[in-house]
């Protein structure tokens, strides 16, 4: 239960606009009430600096209107506070809860910030289907059927599902392709499937198989093998070596990843371990994952803070943002205590419905795993603090060749791509400090009507467009300092363009602009000079008056815009082969209104193929089993309209 307050509604009280900082603040806590609640402090430019949650509203907020003890962060955010806005909590859990979330959502700049987003995949057991199929699975958890995860890679998840099929032989097939089957697939032929969709195994032994696989991914190993291994006995007994062959395949499966988890779980069936190590004012939480007794893989986050902030205030605000939106399991194991550990797993019980612990250990084998975690905590920050040191040289080194005027702290590179026009793709990487930001990346549908197929220049100046017009609207937006263009000469002068046409100064707003091309070059063969296209050590330079020029073939500058060029070429190729590979796939029949996978297929056996049922008759369509007269001339209309 909360609240929204306005302390600054009092009309005989001054307005937000005539106070600033710590005047602000103060004026603030004369109205604010001693409860639990949310308080954000937002900039001039209606920007929220920062988000925090107090037992008592009028005590926390108070804090910040005293002139000392403040670090240089703070001071600097109370400097910067216009106005601030508050939210009343029934308790200081919940509290905590909404403070997870608002950070979650609004990213304030003052804050810890969970920078890496992404969804963890899960596997799941679908039971929508009286064979129920196995596979991996992100997003929200709307299909009916059990849910085994988080797993800290998709191949993590590959590796389980790969051993799945061996010893269960589980069907990961879709229902569509299951109902079309008239003979066993190669899934079956290697020993990866029990073949369901031919009566291979009755539906009632497959239930007996996913029930196993269900019992694996609950931890129950030990209870599995031995049931199999009795099975291979009386198999064997009995002379039919063929199951009994087949149980063994089963068995080795098992056994083979009960014997490649590399850190031993003995007495933790489900915990997630943070380790968090600080060097050089950047810090790495590494998370690693155990579910049914067994390692299910770790991930490594660099969360953004200020240097000043001590490694449990870090990871106390990290793993509060980290189970925002995820389900937490019965016990979290830390490198340190984190300042309101209580508090969390009182608010994660909360939200989980059952009891969530958060523990510190110090000996014996827990203390042993919270050690492995915190040793690839170091080694992955020693290997992004290398990988940040080399960046920064190769972006001075990059500010140097082009003479900028400063060292770049955002670049932009734009590449297309499609065959002859068709599945035509735009992509735009970003690069920074810390390598490539990938969580930045876009791609972009070419939508321009009666664009020329393959006109590159075209496709370039939609991108460019449509990349600027959005970056006008949001204010707030990060600006590039340099963009790269994968062109020569025509290519920059369409996104100068491009940019005068949405009313963006290159000059006026800091941003330079290049296009790196394949250049010719004179060359000596048999005596006698010749032009050629170079090969990639000539790569010509164009940026807006100065002439065009090539780099020596050996040059760290040249290898480092050949990284980043090629980079926006391969996003570009996977983002067109992703969009070719889904119209490749498409079926008109999709798009019709009242047609489900079932009468899909059936229109499908009955006329062989879209083409035919597009040319039918309604009277003939009406003859398909599950296909009314009224939908049968909804059909035809929708192939004969205009």
């Amino acid at each position: 239960m909360s609240a929204k307050i306005t302390p600054d509604s009092d009309p005989s009280g001054p307005k937000d606009g005539d106070l600033k900082g710590a005047r602000l603040i103060a004026d603030h806590v004369l109205r604010l009430p001693g409860k639990p609640g949310v308080y954000r402090m937002i900039g001039a430019k209606d920007d929220v600096l920062y988000v925090g949650k107090a037992k008592n509203l009028k005590n926390r907020v108070s804090s910040y209107a005293k002139s000392g003890g403040h670090s240089n962060r703070i001071m600097r955010m109370i400097a910067e506070t216009r106005s601030m806005e508050f939210v009343v909590t029934g308790t200081e859990t919940e509290a905590l809860l909404l403070e997870a979330n608002l950070i979650k959502q609004l990213k304030p700049r003052y804050n810890v910030l969970l920078r890496d987003d992404k969804s963890f995949p899960f596997i799941l057991v679908a039971e929508d289907h009286e064979a129920a199929q196995v596979l991996k699975h992100r997003g929200a958890q709307k299909r009916t059927g059990a849910y085994y995860g988080p797993f800290a890679s998709a191949g993590a998840v590959n590796h389980t599902l790969n051993t799945l099929q061996k010893a269960f032989l589980l069907r990961s097939c879709t229902d569509n392709v299951y109902e079309s089957r008239t003979r066993p697939c190669l899934l079956h032929q290697i020993k990866r499937c029990s073949a369901p969709c031919v009566g291979l195994i009755s539906i009632d032994d497959y239930s007996e198989l996913v029930g196993e696989a269900k019992a694996f991914l609950d931890g129950d190993n030990s209870a599995i093998q031995r049931t199999l291994s009795a099975q291979m006995e009386k198999a064997s007994t009995e002379l039919d070596f063929e199951r009994a062959a087949s149980l063994r395949d089963r068995i080795r499966a098992l056994s083979y990843v009960q014997g490649t988890q590399n850190i031993n779980t003995a007495g933790i069936a489900e915990a997630d371990v943070f380790a968090i190590h600080i060097e050089g004012g950047k810090a790495c939480v590494q998370v690693f994952f155990f579910r049914a007794g067994q390692n299910w893989g770790n991930h490594a986050y660099f969360p953004k803070h200020d240097k000043q902030d001590e490694p449990a205030f870090i990871l106390d605000a990290f793993i509060a943002q980290f189970y925002d939106g995820r389900e937490p399991p019965a016990l979290i194991l830390t490198s340190v205590t984190p300042p309101q550990a209580a508090l969390i797993a009182e608010a994660l019980s909360l939200r989980a419905n059952r009891k969530v612990t958060i523990s510190t250990p110090h000996r014996g084998e827990k203390r042993g795993i919270v050690d492995a975690a915190l040793m690839n905590a170091r080694e992955a920050l020693s290997r992004r603090l290398a990988e940040s040191a080399n960046q920064r040289k190769n972006l001075d080194q990059l500010a140097d060749i082009l003479g900028l005027d400063t060292t770049p702290e955002r670049i932009e590179v734009y590449d297309n791509s499609h065959i002859q026009g068709a599945n035509a793709v735009g992509a735009m990487i970003v690069a920074g400090p810390e390598g490539f930001v990938k969580n930045q990346y876009r791609k972009f549908n070419i939508k321009t009507a009666g664009l020329t197929p393959g006109d590159d220049y075209g496709m370039m100046r939609e991108v460019v467009t449509r990349r600027f017009a959005r970056l006008l609207k949001e204010e707030d937006a990060e600006r590039p300092d340099l963009l790269i263009i994968d062109g020569g000469k025509g290519q920059l002068s369409t996104v100068l363009e491009a940019m005068a046409e949405v009313g963006v100064d290159p000059e006026a707003e800091g941003i330079s602009i290049i296009g790196v091309a394949k250049g010719r070059r004179e060359t000596e063969a048999g005596g006698k000079r010749i032009d050629r296209t170079s090969s990639a050590t000539g790569e010509q330079i164009v940026m807006p008056g100065r002439a065009p020029f090539t780099l020596p073939p050996r040059d760290p500058g040249l290898f480092f815009l050949q990284r980043l060029r090629d980079e926006a070429h391969r996003f570009a190729i996977g983002a067109h082969r992703a969009k070719r590979k889904k119209a490749l796939g498409a079926n008109p029949l999709d798009d019709i209104p009242g047609i489900g996978g079932k009468r899909k297929r059936a229109l499908l056996n009955h006329f062989g193929s879209a083409k035919a049922v597009a040319r039918a008759k309604p009277r003939d369509l009406a003859a398909v089993d599950g296909v009314s007269a009224e939908l049968a001339q909804r059909i035809y209309d929708f192939f004969h309209a205009g």
